[in-house]
């Protein structure tokens, strides 16, 4: 982004008057769903703005031969305002449109507004980043701005050498370079420079990324291959052999995480997206909020960072719309007006963990039990846990609010929350206290590129359960199995019974005359599944734990109920990840069905 920050000869604590903004959306900030007029809209917040629209690159509805976009807008705001601000609403356009700010007193930005579609913004920026040429006169004299600005609205052309004095002695810049304490200011969005005696960057293709990280990847799985049979011969014992695959280990581990790093992208992107969310919800609820950020450098992969917005924007609006109270509602409780919304995000145990909090009147337990019994969710005698009466909200179709709006009451808000964040291979959770609000919690792993899970073998495969998904794992006593029904198995678990689900067996990979459960040797290991309810799962045997690198089933073969993925062991074994979720589907679909899977 350039810096047009030291544009106006004033002291640093005075801002301008007025500003003129040439915004220019690209094609794609309309494929992402941003809409100009909600970002003029924003301008208008900060004062009085008058608005040209530029429609001299529109065609004729015939002869668009594909979406483009064709209009552009020069806002003059007329108020004192910082460049900061400004800039901080376009920010999350950056890269999807030309922007140039300039200050009102600048001689570029006096241009007529019916000739606003002749200005070429690019050479404007030229204009404006580059410094000035000699011009005809004496040394030292006034620069004839309108040469100047003839000169940014002309075609840019090399000027002849010849014309060039020999020992050119340079005029002050148009626009000097800011600082290194102004690092927000007006910049084209779709371009980057790096600041001076900053570090130096350049754009690559994801696509180039993402290759790099599969060949990363099969370097990684080729190392613990070599490690397998090296041990397997009997050499390994030799100390030169030992810290030389030591090394090894260590140095392709380094060579992952720097390329892991490579796609990590700061979470600032999406919590930028935040501030304008909570002044339209505050407006359309009455209620007076104020958001608070911490972490927004907070790293994570792209593709995390890509799919987090969702998932945060709806629990945002769910906690001013039902979390926060109303203006009269926090003054009888003693509270300020003014409700906080805490977003932060921070990195735990190898995992990054977004935090969503308010300081509102927490969750009505009752009210949510009525709503779910008075709905046939749960028996009236149920008898729930705190826990698991809050986890209630995430059902589909849920709601507490008395009447639908354009903000709640449909009941999907926390459906789709929770989905997101299963379909991450994340969980949520919730922590809330009657009159003083709720925390929700989401635990996301750093990258999907990679895995940890637990390596088990059942029905003869080797099969990867994520770690994330887990509970615990135990070898079951005598007793603690018990037969429903024809085909359903359950288990003692705590007290407790839990469904139990052959994995071997619905998978398909058990022979049909392979003994029931109670008839052989197993573990169970209890998971979550999406739902938030617990299964457990029988295996023969658990093998360790690994961190490996997920590979694509149906880009390499075709989609199979039950697996996600899978991933080769460091003794060339191919793993299937397991698909919690479609598999406790799969189980309970073949147990009302009467009938399993042979494999084939």
């Amino acid at each position: 982004m350039f810096d047009f920050g030291d544009a106006v000869d004033a002291p640093e604590d005075m801002a301008p008057e007025a500003w003129v903004i040439h915004f220019k959306p690209h094609k794609r900030l309309y494929e992402t769903g941003n809409e100009p007029a909600l970002l003029l809209r924003e301008l208008a917040r900060l004062g009085p703005c008058e608005v040209s629209l530029d429609t001299s690159e529109l065609c004729a509805l015939a002869d668009l031969a594909e979406p483009a976009a064709c209009l552009s807008w020069t806002i003059e705001l007329n108020a004192p305002v910082e460049l900061e601000a400004i800039t901080e609403i376009f920010e999350f356009v950056e890269g999807e449109c030309d922007l140039v700010i300039l200050p009102k007193t600048d001689p570029l930005a006096d241009v007529e507004e019916s000739s606003v579609g002749d200005v070429d913004i690019a050479a404007l920026l030229a204009a404006a980043t580059a410094p000035a040429p000699i011009l005809d006169g004496p040394a030292g004299g006034d620069v004839d701005i309108q040469a100047l600005l003839a000169m940014a609205t002309a075609p840019l052309e090399p000027a002849p050498v010849a014309e060039l004095a020999p020992t050119p002695k340079p005029v002050a810049p148009v626009v000097p370079a800011a600082p290194p304490t102004s690092s927000k200011a007006a910049a084209p969005a779709g371009n980057s420079a790096p600041a001076s005696g900053g570090q130096a960057s350049i754009r690559v293709d994801l696509d180039r990324i993402d290759k790099l990280i599969n060949v990363v990847g099969e370097l990684v799985i080729q190392q613990a291959m070599l490690a397998q049979s090296v041990a397997e011969c009997g050499i390994a014992a030799s100390s030169t052999v030992k810290v030389g695959l030591e090394d090894l280990e260590q140095l392709s581990r380094e060579i992952q995480d720097s390329v892991m790093a490579i796609r990590a992208q700061p979470v600032k992107s999406v919590f930028q997206r935040m501030p304008r969310l909570v002044r339209e919800v505050a407006d359309m609820t009455g209620k007076h909020v104020r958001l608070v950020t911490e972490g927004e450098a907070t790293e994570v992969d792209k593709t995390v960072v890509d799919r987090l917005a969702e998932p945060i924007t709806h629990m945002i609006r769910n906690a001013i719309d039902h979390g926060l109270e109303d203006v009269e509602g926090r003054e009888a409780a003693g509270k300020p007006k003014e409700g906080i919304i805490r977003l932060a995000a921070l990195h735990r145990s190898g995992r990054i963990v977004i935090e969503v909090s308010d300081d509102g009147r927490g969750i009505n337990r009752e009210r949510v039990r009525k709503i779910a019994v008075d709905r046939g969710l749960i028996a009236a005698d149920a008898n729930l846990s705190n826990e698991e009466t809050d986890n209630l909200i995430f059902l589909p179709g849920f709601s507490t609010a008395d009447t639908v709006s354009d903000i709640s009451g449909r009941g999907v808000g926390m459906d789709v929350v929770r989905r997101s964040i299963q379909q991450l291979g994340g969980r949520i959770s919730i922590a809330s206290t009657p009159g003083k609000g709720s925390v929700f919690t989401m635990s996301l792993p750093l990258t999907l590129a990679v895995l940890d899970g637990m390596v088990v073998r059942a029905g003869g495969q080797t099969l990867l359960s994520p770690l994330s998904s887990i509970i615990e794992s135990f070898t079951p006593k005598e007793g603690d199995l018990h037969r429903i029904g024809a085909r359903d198995w359950v288990i003692r678990f705590r007290d407790r019974f839990l469904p139990l689900i052959d994995t071997g067996r619905v998978l398909g990979f058990s022979k049909p005359d392979a003994p029931e459960i109670t008839g052989r040797d197993g573990i169970a290991i209890v998971v979550e599944n999406e739902g938030g309810s617990q299964v457990a799962l029988w295996v023969d045997d658990i093998q360790g734990q690994r961190q490996v690198v997920i590979k694509s089933l149906e880009t390499n073969y075709r989609k199979v109920d039950g697996i996600s993925a899978a991933t080769i062991l460091g003794d060339g074994r191919v793993a299937l990840i397991l698909d919690i979720d479609a598999l406790v589907v799969l189980g309970r679909q073949q147990a009302n069905q009467s009938e399993f899977k042979i494999a084939s």
